[in-house]
């Protein structure tokens, strides 16, 4: 086990910061469908979205820089025609897959994707909860009301 973790490898987390699964690794197929997953942020429901590229799992809030509206084509499509880029569908605002960064379009200069932290282990994908960024189930929590 590495250095530093606890006996369920994942370090000393609090029950409420504990990694939350969002799917099964073989479920992300290289650029192709997004899992979905609901979570709060800052207390507020939103919802994210994990994708594999260039055999990476990233993850973003599914929200376009331009308007805080979500992006997918249909649910789980956010992937231009060609699978290079993240693409809003209401905008066309274009985004680098591998880091969320605006390219082109409306939020051209306006930065990019929220990331959200994720990573793959134990053949699944996993999200790690964030002071920002935390579980749904901290909403029915009464230290989050």
């Amino acid at each position: 086990m590495p250095e530093g973790e606890g006996s369920d490898g994942w370090g000393d987390r609090a029950a409420s910061d504990a990694p939350q699964r969002i799917c099964a690794s073989g479920d992300l197929q290289e650029r192709g469908r997004a899992a979905l997953f609901d979570l709060l942020e800052y207390g507020r429901p939103v919802r994210g979205f994990a994708l594999r590229i260039d055999g990476r799992v990233v993850g973003y809030l599914n929200r376009c820089a331009h308007v805080p509206m979500e992006m997918d084509w249909m649910p789980g499509v956010f992937l231009d025609a060609d699978g290079e880029y993240i693409m809003c569908s209401t905008h066309g605002a274009v985004y680098a897959p591998g880091t969320g960064h605006c390219l082109g379009g409306p939020c051209a200069g306006r930065g990019g994707l929220t990331p959200i932290d994720v990573v793959e282990r134990a053949d699944a994908v996993w999200w790690l909860p964030s002071a920002a960024l935390r579980p749904l189930s901290d909403a029915a929590s009464p230290a989050s009301r």
